[in-house]
C-alpha cells in the first residue's frame, strides 16, 4: 500500500450500503468511535450517544453554511435545454457566480441562457466546463434569492436516487443551525445534529462556534490522477469570525479540545491556523488540499460520515488519525485500519456517505 497512490484509497461498498435517505430522527443514526492511539472501535452507538464523549470545556466547530438550490434547469438563447449548477458566488449582490453548465460544448462568452423570464449572461469561460455567469434584471439580493428558491433544485449527488423535487428535500438536506446561504452541498457529518443533541452537549459546559465554508467544486471533485498529490483542488470560500477565533484560541491556552464536525469544519480551521494551532479570524478562498502526511495544528476530534472511495475526504480522514498516534508508525498501517473500519462497517450494514451513520474520531 502506498498513502500516495488513488488505488490505495478504494474498498468494495455494496450499493444497498449508500443512504437514500436521513435517519429519522436526524440522531437516531450510528455512530462508531475510533481512539486510534488506543486501538479501539466502538460500534454499539448511536449518534445521540456522542453527548458522552465531551467534556467540559470542549469546542464544537460546526460549519453554518446553507445549501443554496444550485441546479437550475436553462434553455439557451439560441434553442436547446441546458443546465447551469451554481459553484461559487462571486459578487456582494449574489448575481455573479462561478457555475458548471452542460452542454459546455454549445455554451461559451457572451451566451445568453434563459430560466422563467429571466436572463443569465456568460461572462468568461474556463475548462472542464465552467462559466463565470451573471443573473440580470433583478434589483436585490433578496429578490434573487427568492427567485433562486423557486427555480431551483437541491443539487442532491448523483448516488442518491431520490427526486431532488421532492418537498421535504431543501430540509432534511439541510442542517438545523444553517445560516449563510452558498454552499452547493451539505456539510454532512453535521445533519446528524437536532436542537436537543446540541442543548445537551452545551449543557455540558461544551462551546459551540461556528465557521462558514461554503462547499463548492473543491469539496466533492474526484480524484482523478494516481498520485493523489497531483490533484488539483479548487479553491472555496470560508470564514472565521472574531468570535469563533477568540473561543477557539481561549479554549486552546486553557488546554481544552477543538472539536470540528465535518471535513469542511476542519479545513477552514486548518486554513487559518498558525504552526501554534491558534486562528486567525477573517475570510479567504482556501485551496486546502489535506491528505496523509499533513501535520493538523488546530483540530484535536473529528466527527465525519463514510466518504466515498478514492475521494479527498477520505484521504483527510486518513491524514487526521495518522496524526492522533502518540506512538511512531507509518501512515499506511493507519490507513489500512481505516479501510478495514469501513469493510467492516459495509459488511454489518452501516449506511455511507451524505446520509449515511457517522464515525467520531479521538
Amino acid at each position: 500500500m502506498n498513502i500516495y497512490e488513488l488505488s490505495s484509497y478504494d474498498y468494495d461498498l455494496p450499493p444497498e450500503n449508500i443512504a437514500q435517505s436521513p435517519a429519522s430522527p436526524r440522531d437516531s443514526s450510528r455512530l462508531l468511535v475510533w481512539n486510534v492511539d488506543a486501538d479501539s472501535v466502538n460500534r454499539d452507538l448511536h449518534f445521540r450517544d456522542i453527548v458522552n464523549f465531551f467534556s467540559e470545556g470542549d469546542v464544537l466547530v460546526l460549519n453554518d453554511t446553507k445549501v443554496i438550490p444550485a441546479r437550475l434547469r436553462c434553455s439557451r438563447q439560441t434553442g436547446g435545454l441546458c443546465e447551469v449548477f451554481l459553484l461559487k458566488n462571486l459578487d456582494a449582490d449574489f448575481m455573479t457566480w462561478q457555475a458548471l453548465v452542460k452542454p459546455a460544448r454549445k455554451i461559451h462568452r457572451d451566451s445568453k441562457l434563459i430560466i422563467r423570464d429571466r436572463v443569465i449572461r456568460v461572462l468568461d469561460e474556463f475548462p472542464e466546463g465552467i462559466r463565470t455567469v451573471k443573473f440580470e434584471g433583478f434589483d436585490s439580493r433578496d429578490e434573487f434569492m427568492s427567485f433562486l428558491d423557486e427555480a431551483g433544485q437541491v443539487p442532491l449527488p448523483p448516488y442518491i436516487k431520490i427526486k431532488n423535487d421532492d418537498a421535504d428535500i431543501k430540509e432534511s438536506y439541510q442542517t438545523v443551525f444553517a445560516k449563510n446561504s452558498g454552499s452547493v452541498a451539505a456539510p454532512t457529518a453535521s445533519l446528524h445534529f437536532t436542537p436537543e443533541l446540541l442543548e445537551a452537549i452545551k449543557a455540558k459546559g461544551v462551546k459551540i462556534a461556528c465557521v462558514t465554508l461554503h462547499v463548492g467544486l473543491g469539496t466533492f471533485r474526484p480524484v482523478m490522477t494516481q498520485d493523489i498529490r497531483e490533484h488539483d483542488i479548487h479553491s472555496e470560500r470560508c470564514e472565521i469570525s472574531d468570535e469563533t477565533a477568540y473561543i477557539i484560541n481561549s479554549s486552546r491556552k486553557e488546554g481544552h479540545r477543538i472539536i470540528a464536525s465535518g471535513t469542511t469544519a476542519a479545513r477552514t480551521l486548518e486554513s487559518f491556523s498558525d504552526e501554534s494551532g491558534f486562528v486567525r479570524s477573517g475570510t479567504l478562498d482556501t485551496r486546502l488540499y489535506i491528505y496523509p502526511g499533513y501535520k493538523f495544528k488546530t483540530v484535536d476530534a473529528l466527527i465525519t460520515n463514510f466518504h466515498l472511495p478514492q475521494s479527498s475526504l477520505i484521504m483527510l480522514v486518513a491524514a487526521f488519525a495518522s496524526c492522533k498516534v502518540k506512538a511512531p508508525h507509518n501512515e499506511e498501517s493507519i490507513l489500512a485500519k481505516l479501510l478495514e473500519i469501513y469493510t467492516e462497517s459495509a459488511r454489518e450494514g452501516w449506511r455511507f456517505f451524505s446520509f449515511g451513520d457517522a464515525m467520531f474520531i479521538l
